[in-house]
C-alpha cells in the first residue's frame, strides 16, 4: 500500500498565489516531457506555439456558482456561515452549514447579500443523516435559484486564498473565459489562464478546442485524510461528454492526434468516460480516483496547476506524468518560485 506521506512535499506560504496576474494568459508555464525527462520554463501564451496542428485541447465549461452564504441565526444573533450546495424541483436547498452551537429544525438564518445588507430568510428543515454539516434548507423566496445566489452569495474560494473571502472581482477572475453551464462550487483552475485571444490564436494554428462539463465539487480540494491512499474514499462529480465531443474525441485518438486534458477534472471525466476502453458518452456522476497502477485511455497529455499536498489532485498528476518525474518538477517549480494552486502558475505534461 502507498503511505499518504509519500505525496507531501514543503511549500514557502509566500509562493500560494493569493490574486490572478492581470492577465490570465502572463502565468507561467513549466513544460515537463515525459519520455525524455526533460523540463523547459515557457508562458501559458506561449501554448500556440508548444503545441501541434491537430491536436485537440478539452476544456471544462461548468460555471462556479455564488455558492458561499453568510448570515446569522435569528434566535441568537450567532454568526451563521453555509455553502450552497444543491436544490431539487420542490425548492429545498441542501447547504453545509458551518456555526457555534448546535441549531435545530426549524430555525431561520437571516442572510446578508454581498452589499453586506439583511436579506432573506432561510429556514432549515432537517439536518442530512448521511453527511457531517449538511441541511436540508428552504429560503423564503420564489426567486430562481440562480438569481437568488447572484444577489445573497459569495465566491467560494478556497481558504488558502485570503482565508476565503472575496473580493468584487474574484466573481470574473475565479471564472473561466469560457464558463456556461452554472453547477461549479470551485473553479477548473487550469482553464482560468485562457483568453479569448489565446483560444482563437489556437484555433488559428490548427488546434481543435471541444468542451465537457464537470461541476467540480467541495472534496476536490480536501486533503486525503487515511495513512494509505487506498483507502480514500473519492467525493462524487456531475459530468457530461456530449455524443459529438466524444465521436470527435475517438476520431482524434484513431488518427494519432493527441487529445490534451485542461485540468484534472476535464482528465477524470474523459478516463470515466473511456472506463469500457473506448471513449463514450457519458452523463452522471464520476468518483473514480486515479492512482497507481491507473491506465490511462483518453488523454495523450494533460494542462494543470500546481496542487495542494496529499490531495487526490496531485496523486493524479504524479500517476500521469510519472512519479519521480513529477516529484522533480514540483522542487523545480519551488526553487523557481512558480506561484502555486487556484490563482497560480501551471504545468503541461506531454
Amino acid at each position: 500500500m502507498t503511505e499518504l506521506s509519500a505525496y507531501d512535499y514543503p511549500l514557502p506560504k509566500h509562493l500560494i498565489a493569493q490574486h490572478p496576474l492581470p492577465n490570465r494568459a502572463d502565468a507561467r508555464l513549466m513544460v515537463v516531457q515525459r519520455r525524455t525527462g526533460e523540463i523547459e520554463h515557457y508562458h501559458v501564451r506561449d501554448l500556440p506555439e508548444l503545441l501541434r496542428e491537430g491536436d485537440v485541447l478539452v476544456l471544462n465549461d461548468t460555471r462556479v456558482i455564488p455558492a458561499r452564504l453568510v448570515g446569522y441565526r435569528t434566535e441568537t444573533r450567532g454568526r451563521w456561515e453555509g455553502l450552497f450546495l444543491e436544490s431539487d424541483t420542490t425548492g429545498i436547498w441542501r447547504v453545509l452549514a458551518h456555526t457555534r452551537g448546535k441549531p435545530q429544525p426549524g430555525e431561520a438564518i437571516r442572510l446578508i447579500n454581498a452589499q453586506g445588507a439583511e436579506d432573506i430568510l432561510l429556514r432549515l428543515v432537517a439536518r442530512v443523516p448521511t453527511a457531517s454539516g449538511e441541511w436540508l434548507a428552504i429560503p423564503d423566496s420564489d426567486e430562481e435559484v440562480l438569481t437568488l445566489l447572484d444577489r445573497v452569495g459569495r465566491v467560494p474560494l478556497p481558504p488558502y486564498i485570503r482565508d476565503g473571502e472575496m473580493v468584487e472581482t474574484d466573481r470574473q477572475q475565479y471564472q473561466t473565459v469560457f464558463a456556461k453551464v452554472p453547477g461549479a462550487v470551485a473553479a477548473p483552475t487550469a482553464g482560468l489562464h485562457f483568453t479569448k485571444k489565446l483560444l482563437d490564436g489556437m484555433r488559428g494554428r490548427g488546434i481543435s478546442i471541444e468542451y465537457v462539463t464537470l461541476h467540480v465539487g467541495l472534496g476536490t480540494f480536501q486533503p486525503i485524510k487515511q495513512e494509505h491512499i487506498e483507502h480514500h474514499r473519492m467525493h462524487r462529480e456531475w459530468g457530461r461528454v456530449t455524443p459529438g465531443t466524444a465521436d470527435r474525441l475517438r476520431e482524434a485518438q484513431s488518427q494519432g492526434r493527441r487529445v490534451i486534458a485542461v485540468g484534472t477534472t476535464v482528465v477524470r471525466l474523459l478516463e470515466t468516460a473511456a472506463a469500457e476502453g473506448e471513449l463514450r458518452p457519458f452523463v452522471g456522476e464520476t468518483d473514480l480516483f486515479i492512482k497507481p497502477p491507473y491506465r490511462f485511455r483518453a488523454i495523450s497529455a494533460m494542462m494543470t496547476n500546481f496542487h495542494l499536498p496529499k490531495t487526490t489532485l496531485l496523486v493524479l498528476v504524479r500517476t500521469f506524468g510519472g512519479d519521480e518525474l513529477i516529484r522533480r518538477a514540483y522542487e523545480v517549480a519551488v526553487q523557481e518560485e512558480y506561484r502555486f494552486y487556484s490563482y497560480g502558475d501551471a504545468m503541461l505534461i506531454l
